[in-house]
Parts: structure tokens; C-alpha cells; sequence
């Protein structure tokens, strides 16, 4: 029987008489998708060995009953007739079950009877099968949803990352995949997207306004008034260093036809009226000077938020800042400067980045561990992405399935498939014989029971 069979799988295998046999014409690289491997042979062994002992059985029960008959035809009363009709039945058993296990992977004897070798025959309806079975039964929004809602993930995550040393492991993977993410990036492609964003947020958006209720709220807390105590303190300091120059700078502006010695009085005299000035200005808070720049800065305010032409004027040395190459090219450089400090906080494990990371971790651990409003919000979003997902793409997901099972081979899907489940169908052939017998010796014995 083993020889019939393997002579009736290398006909059927040349014979190429079905629709899912494609020996010789699908691609090299289908095969390769479903590699016939040595584990796959290892098992396929294993089949052979329990083929044989389902072959063997059957020779034996038909031995048996050549002998039972041959008993019975030689005048032995009484028990011939029941072992012959046991082993008849046995014999009849096996090959309807030989059939039908063999009817799964080839055509018997390589007889082209409808309804046989099923899996190379049916292959892409089965895939196809099994994908909308799974696209029905295990990606549909019910079934993800109980199941992950089943996991419980968020208390089981947030327990997990309240550990010290999880939430190091997970700092210091996300600290590798962002300075993985940092490194692939080009400087030049983020330095220009980084420099239009920055240029097209700021074109867009008016500033004068903004600029005058800063500016207002800076001058009514007095915010202002030591950077005016500053600009006293320092125009004073210079005049006092550069007097000599102030002095000349006045006698050289003085007409041609008057005096040298009166020129120099008048600029003795203005340096030290300048000098008096700016004196009283850093010595006295309440300088009438002050309270002009005061008024200027709170007139200034208002016109920045009110008037059309100075927000107008604002609008144009804004745009003409932003366009001058000296600020484009801080723009850009200062992605460069923030992605070296992001690499090396990255790198170190006792950087404020890495640990506040770290504390972050363990301190939303330790909540979700506890905070069943917050599990149950984790896990809605978790619901709802992963239903989202089987849903939208569910036709794209079974495709997978239907399409690789389309793309295996016919002869080697069966030889794979063979190779795991063979072993056990031929326990079905066992079975069968052994079943076949019992059954047969209680038809017999019924039938003699009653006369028959």
C-alpha cells in the first residue's frame, strides 16, 4: 500500500491536473515564501512511519481474514464466521478511511475522481476561507474590544512602570530611539523646515499688539525704570570718560567768524548743563525727564495696540528683520545647538533630561497602579485605536492571509500541511480498521442472533 501510494503522488504530481497545481509555472520566489524546511522532512518521517503501521494493520486484518474464511470454508464451526465478518468489516473501515485521509493531499492511485486532493485543488478558496473566518471572528469591534479591555492594561502597565529599575529600561530606550530618530535626520532638510515654520508663524502673525500690552503692563508695574536707571547711570559714566570729546565736538559745530576762546566757553558750558542733566536724571526717581519717557512709553503702548499706521510701521521692520540672511541663519543654526544638547542629555544617564524622564515614568506608573479613572481612560484609548484599526483596515489584514496562502505552491502546501497533521490522521485510518471490526462483529452477531 505504501508503494501504491507513493507511486499514485508522483503521478498526480506529473499529471499537474487540477487548478491548484502550478508546478513549474509559479515564480521561484513563492517557493521560498513556504520553504519546504529539514524540521518539515524530520515530521514527514513521522507520518511514514505511522502510514506504515496503518498499512500494516490493514494487511493484517485482511490476513486475518483469509485465513477466518479459509477456516470457514474447511467446515471449522462457531468462531470463523465471526472473525471473518470482523476482519471483512475492518478491511472495509480502513480503505474508506485510506480514502478519505488520502483524498485530502492527492488523487488515490492518481484516479482523477472529482472531490479528491482537496488542499492543492482548493488552496486559494481555503485561504481565502480562512481570512474572512478571521476578519469575522477575531477582528471584529467586539471581539478586540473585550479582549483588551479583558488584559487589563492599565493597572498591569502602571504596576509594571512603578518599578525603578522598568522605568530605567524604558528611559533608556526611548533615550536610544530618540538619539537614533536625532542622527537620521539631516541638519539641512529640519534647519529649513525649522526656519519656514519659524518665518511663516511669525509673517502670520501680528505683533504690534502683542508688543503694546507687554509694553503696557511693563510700564505700569514699572518694570522699565531700571533699565532707565541703567541707561542714566551709563550715559553719565561716558560723558564723565569722554568729556573732552563732547567739549570739541560743540566748539567744532560753532560758526567760523566767533571767538576761539568763546567757543570753548559755550562747550565748557553745554557738557556742563549735559552733565548736570544726566546727574539729576540718575539721582532723582521723580526727574521731570522720567516722567516724560513714562509718558512717551505709555503713548507708545497705546499706539501699538490702536494705531493703524504705527502697528503698519511694526509690521514692515518685522518682516524686514526676518528677512535679513543674518536671522535666517540663527533660526537655522539653533537647531543644530538644541539637537546636540538633546544628544548629549540623551547619552547621559544623569542628565536632568534622563531623570526627570525617569521620575515622570515611575510618578504615571504609580498612578495608573492606582487610579482606576485614569485605567479606564488608557484603555478606552487603547480600545478605540485597536478597533480603528481592525476595522478600517480589516480587508487589508484578511488580503494578507488570502493572498501569501495564494502565493505557496500547491505541491509543497501539501507537503507541508501533510507534515504537521499527517501523524494524527493516520490514527484515523487505525481507528477506522479497529472501529470497522468491532462494528462488523456486531452485525454478525446480531444477525446470527436472530436467525439471519
Amino acid at each position: 500500500m505504501e508503494r501504491i501510494e507513493d507511486r499514485a503522488e508522483d503521478a498526480a504530481g506529473g499529471a499537474g491536473d487540477g487548478p491548484g497545481r502550478r508546478t513549474g509555472t509559479r515564480p521561484p520566489a513563492s517557493l521560498a515564501s513556504f520553504a519546504y524546511t529539514a524540521a518539515d522532512e524530520e515530521k514527514r518521517r513521522g507520518v511514514r512511519r505511522m502510514k506504515t503501521t496503518a498499512t500494516g494493520l490493514l494487511l493484517l486484518v485482511a490476513l486475518v481474514y483469509v485465513l477466518a474464511t479459509w477456516a470457514k470454508n474447511e467446515g471449522v464451526g462457531g468462531w470463523p464466521g465471526f472473525v471473518a465478518a470482523a476482519a471483512e468489516a475492518g478491511m472495509v473501515g480502513a480503505l474508506a478511511d485510506w480514502f478519505a485521509v488520502t483524498a485530502l493531499f492527492k488523487r488515490p492511485l492518481g484516479l482523477p475522481i472529482p472531490h479528491t486532493a482537496i488542499i492543492p485543488t482548493k488552496k486559494d478558496q481555503l485561504g481565502a476561507s480562512l481570512g474572512s473566518f478571521v476578519g469575522e471572528n477575531f477582528l471584529s469591534a467586539g471581539v478586540v474590544r473585550d479582549r483588551i479591555h479583558s488584559l487589563a492594561i492599565g493597572g498591569r502597565l502602571g504596576a509594571w512602570l512603578a518599578e525603578p529599575e522598568h522605568a530605567h529600561r524604558v528611559t533608556a530606550e526611548l533615550s536610544t530611539a530618540l538619539r537614533g530618530a536625532l542622527t537620521v535626520l539631516r541638519d539641512a532638510d529640519v534647519q529649513a523646515v525649522v526656519g519656514e515654520a519659524i518665518t511663516r508663524r511669525a509673517n502670520a502673525a501680528e505683533v504690534g499688539p502683542g508688543l503694546g500690552k507687554m509694553l503696557e503692563k511693563v510700564v505700569a508695574d514699572g518694570g522699565h525704570r531700571k533699565v532707565v536707571d541703567l541707561v542714566c547711570v551709563r550715559a553719565h559714566d561716558w560723558l564723565v570718560q569722554h568729556g573732552d570729546s563732547v567739549m570739541d565736538a560743540v566748539q567744532g559745530g560753532a560758526p567760523g567768524w566767533t571767538p576761539r576762546f568763546v567757543d570753548k566757553r559755550v562747550g565748557e558750558r553745554v557738557y556742563k548743563e549735559l552733565l548736570r542733566f544726566l546727574t539729576e536724571m540718575r539721582d532723582m526717581p521723580g526727574h521731570p525727564a522720567r516722567g516724560s519717557i513714562d509718558t512717551f512709553l505709555t503713548d507708545f503702548a497705546a499706539d501699538l495696540q490702536t494705531d493703524a499706521e504705527t502697528r503698519a510701521r511694526v509690521e514692515r521692520l518685522k518682516s524686514e528683520i526676518l528677512g535679513r540672511g543674518e536671522v535666517q541663519d540663527v533660526i537655522a543654526s539653533a537647531w543644530s545647538s538644541v539637537r546636540q544638547m538633546v544628544i548629549a542629555a540623551a547619552e547621559d544617564e544623569r542628565s536632568e533630561l534622563r531623570l526627570r524622564a525617569r521620575a515622570s515614568l515611575m510618578a504615571l506608573g504609580a498612578r495608573l497602579a492606582t487610579d482606576g479613572r485614569l485605567q479606564a481612560k488608557l484603555e478606552g484609548w487603547l480600545e478605540d485605536a485597536a478597533v480603528y484599526v481592525v476595522t478600517t483596515y480589516r480587508q487589508e489584514i484578511t488580503s494578507l492571509i488570502s493572498d501569501t496562502v495564494a502565493g505557496w505552491d500547491a505541491d509543497q502546501t501539501s507537503k507541508k500541511i501533510e507534515a504537521h497533521i499527517g501523524r494524527d490522521l493516520q490514527f484515523i485510518r487505525i481507528n477506522g480498521t479497529v472501529v470497522g471490526a468491532l462494528a462488523g462483529l456486531v452485525i454478525y452477531s446480531v444477525s446470527r442472533a436472530f436467525g439471519a
